[in-house]
């Protein structure tokens, strides 16, 4: 008896294909197709996002850190500055813990302002845990990097993606977005709020969208915004825009009175 030959692939099996050039339309489908299942899945109808570094460390973590480079003599002061800035993963921490509490108060069926990060370490991972400690959902939009962890354990396991194209998860972190927090960041951070704000000064998104600053005395070294106004650059109105928070309080309090007054009656992601 002879073996029968194996019949042809089906073109969704073909692994060479789906992972070839003529298939990316295919996978940049599939990282909305896929996520949008999953949030319809939890009734996730919209989120809060926390974007900020990934090499903030924990107060205790940092203050570890420190006592081993006193210990050696390495680089003491370095580790010194970490545990200045430890201060910024514990707001996010507090205000992810804050703000996912108060949404577990709100009525109706499905899940609002739900905390999101970029499901990396630092700021991110501070934002999964205060989310996680207020035993509510919270979301990991992570992405392919080389070298770089991902994935941090507070994440809602259901709710944690692994992204290969950036423009996909960028769509993802600001359609269900109803405002977003930027803590003390580099590069990526930087690219995210200049996009957003791009977005909202343009009049590309319909929505509205508060864009909190955190961490006035950081952003005030980083950033001169005022410099464009005063070389004509962008309108002075286009500052409002912004609003900066030194505390916790003040970013919960800014946060909470702007969605209860534009987006708790608009459920669900609007660009």
């Amino acid at each position: 008896m002879t073996n029968k030959p194996p019949g042809p692939r089906k073109a969704y099996r073909n692994r060479a294909f789906l992972d070839g050039v003529e298939a990316r339309p295919l996978r940049i489908v599939a990282e909305y197709l896929e996520p949008k299942s999953r949030f319809e899945d939890a009734e996730v109808s919209d989120t809060i996002v926390f974007m900020g570094s990934a090499r903030l460390l924990a107060h205790d973590e940092a203050e570890r850190r420190l006592a081993e480079a006193r210990q050696s003599g390495d680089d003491v002061e370095a580790a010194e500055m970490r545990l200045a800035m430890a201060r910024y993963y514990e707001d996010a921490r507090e205000l992810a813990r804050r703000l996912t509490e108060w949404s577990k108060t709100l009525e109706g069926n499905r899940r609002r302002f739900v905390v999101c990060t970029g499901g990396g370490p630092g700021a991110m991972e501070a934002a999964n845990r205060g989310a996680s400690e207020a035993r509510g959902l919270n979301i990991g939009l992570g992405i392919s990097l080389p070298n770089e962890a991902h994935d941090n354990p507070y994440i809602t396991r259901e709710l944690s993606f692994d992204f290969h194209y950036f423009f996909m998860r960028k769509f993802w972190f600001i359609y269900l977005a109803k405002a977003i927090v930027f803590f003390p960041g580099g590069f990526g951070t930087l690219d995210e709020f200049f996009e957003t704000l791009t977005l909202v000064q343009t009049g590309k998104l319909k929505k509205k969208l508060p864009l909190v600053l955190f961490g006035t005395d950081y952003w005030r070294r980083v950033l001169n915004l005022d410099a464009l106004v005063e070389n004509g650059m962008i309108a002075a109105k286009d500052l409002d825009l912004i609003f900066h928070a030194q505390t916790v309080d003040e970013a919960f309090h800014h946060i909470t009175t702007e969605l209860l007054e534009y987006a708790l009656a608009e459920p669900g992601g609007r660009m």
